[in-house]
């Protein structure tokens, strides 16, 4: 066990992949870190590990005798993922659900976290083994759900969203992700998948809406070249300030490992 101390231990998930909750989740670690704060990563996503790509980061995971040692970003962002426990990054991670839980129980109370501000957990879609696992083991003290303007990303995140209420995990807010994009020609902001239903969402749920992020070929061309912590913009910054007001909110004090 990691004689460390983590301050705040906050989930991001979204129900359902595709929505850009792993690049959530690295921005906000990535903006975090750039003011000061030290944070980590834990990619509970097993069987779709995402953030050792978007950080450009390769493991393998090791034990100095105090527990796993996770591998460290460019940036300093300390990470434990699946992915560094495979040599090939295409290999499946082909475990069933029990081994899958033990490993998300060793990620959290088995690492040498040392001192943190924040542990981000990025969530694997769904609503089944690994995400109860992580509600029921591990002192979350709030959680980002993230959608994309679609009807159907909106549905499957009130899944995730109920999950979370139901398991007495705190609902910290939403974030509208790929909301819009900028015209190159004419910048016009247009609304490529539609109006969006995050309002709809927080008025329903009783919670904020923390920010909304543009659908951006520069998060894209980062994230491909492993570099997605280099992005900045307004929104970011936003969404990052919207997010620590809301923790400070609604917690009243540091979870312990």
């Amino acid at each position: 066990m990691d004689k460390g101390r983590i301050g705040r231990v906050l989930a991001v998930g979204s129900g359902k992949g595709g929505v850009g909750k792993s690049s959530v989740t690295a921005l906000l670690a990535s903006e975090l870190r750039r003011r000061g704060r030290t944070v980590g990563i834990l990619d509970a996503d097993i069987t779709g590990p995402s953030i050792p790509k978007l950080l450009g980061m390769k493991g393998p995971l090791t034990d100095a005798g105090e527990g796993i040692e996770p591998v460290l970003a460019r940036n300093g962002i300390p990470v434990v993922s699946s992915q560094f426990m495979v040599e090939d990054e295409q290999a499946p991670v082909i475990w069933r659900g029990p081994l899958v839980t033990r490993l998300i129980t060793q990620f959290f109370g088995g690492v040498h976290w040392g001192s943190l501000d924040y542990l981000l957990i990025d969530m694997p879609p769904g609503t089944s083994d690994v995400p109860l696992t992580v509600f029921q083991t591990i002192p979350i003290d709030g959680m980002v759900f993230v959608l994309t303007p679609q009807d159907l990303a909106a549905l499957i995140v009130k899944k995730a969203m109920n999950m979370a209420r139901d398991l007495h995990v705190p609902l910290l807010g939403v974030v509208e992700n790929m909301s819009w994009i900028v015209c190159p020609h004419c910048h016009e902001t247009i609304p490529l998948f539609g109006p969006g239903t995050v309002g709809r969402v927080s008025e329903e749920y009783g919670i904020p809406v923390l920010g909304r992020l543009p659908l951006a070929p520069a998060i894209s061309e980062l994230a491909d070249a492993g570099r997605v912590e280099e992005f900045r913009a307004p929104e970011l910054a936003g969404l990052t300030d919207a997010l620590v007001a809301r923790v400070d909110e609604l917690t009243k004090g540091p979870a312990v490992l």
